[in-house]
């Protein structure tokens, strides 16, 4: 698939599931701004405002389930559209933040395949010290020794297990730990923890990836709990099919 299919790919995916946000939540409800250093008051213990992440539409998953998601779908619209738990995601992220806070930062890898994904790998990774690995993955990046640029981490963190099926086969392979954003059509073979959200909006992939990286540093004890990143949400969110669209 060419750079302009996939973002025509991603724009129309997005398109839809903003139409199906649209009725997740009330046509009061707008996206709440953060403060760049103080965090917002949580909401039922989560670690953003449930109209927040509502708004950025993480619980939306697809009209597909896999009997690997199951356990994470909150109910099922009667259009068919498969709707996530935001408890549960709140509660795999602070998992895999406390996880991948035992490593050193330049040992987490962060792949992102899609588009949409990889400003918020990008940014991610700056925040955190994590190695970023963003569009194409190289084969044997992880499993050939013999290549030049092989990298060595100790964790893999992807942002959908079928968009970076390559990256996570080889850290399978060579007994890499992977973390994944997963939506309600993924599969977890080769998925050591799962973080299920949408794993293809724009705004719902900054979202998740700006708390996971705040919680990260939460958890290194390098950022204080009741302090927000220097960068915000919109930072993370990727600008190449906006910018793509506009005439």
């Amino acid at each position: 698939m060419s750079e302009d299919e996939e973002i025509k790919d991603d724009a129309e995916e997005e398109t839809e599931q903003n139409e199906m946000k649209e009725e997740e939540i009330k046509p009061s409800e707008e996206p709440k701004t953060e403060e760049p250093t103080e965090a917002a008051v949580p909401e039922e213990g989560l670690l953003m405002p449930r109209d927040t992440l509502l708004s950025a539409g993480i619980h939306i998953g697809t009209r597909m389930k896999t009997g690997d998601t199951e356990q994470f779908i909150y109910r099922v619209r009667a259009d068919g559209l498969f709707v996530l738990d935001v408890k549960k995601t709140d509660d795999r992220i602070r998992v895999a933040a406390k996880f991948l806070a035992r490593f050193e930062p330049a040992k987490v890898a962060a792949a992102a395949t899609r588009l949409y994904a990889q400003e918020p790998v990008d940014k991610f990774c700056q925040v955190t010290g994590a190695t970023p690995v963003v569009g194409r993955f190289i084969p044997g990046l992880l499993s050939n020794p013999l290549y030049p640029n092989r990298i060595e981490p100790e964790v893999l963190v992807v942002s959908d297990p079928r968009a970076d099926l390559q990256a996570v086969k080889e850290a399978s392979s060579v007994g890499i730990p992977v973390v994944a954003l997963c939506s309600t059509d993924n599969e977890f073979t080769g998925v050591d923890l799962v973080i299920p959200t949408n794993n293809k909006g724009r705004r719902a992939l900054a979202v998740i990836y700006w708390l996971l990286a705040r919680q990260v540093l939460r958890e290194r004890g390098e950022l204080a709990q009741d302090k927000d990143l220097t960068l915000t949400v919109d930072d993370f969110e990727a600008k190449i099919a906006k910018e793509e669209e506009e005439p």
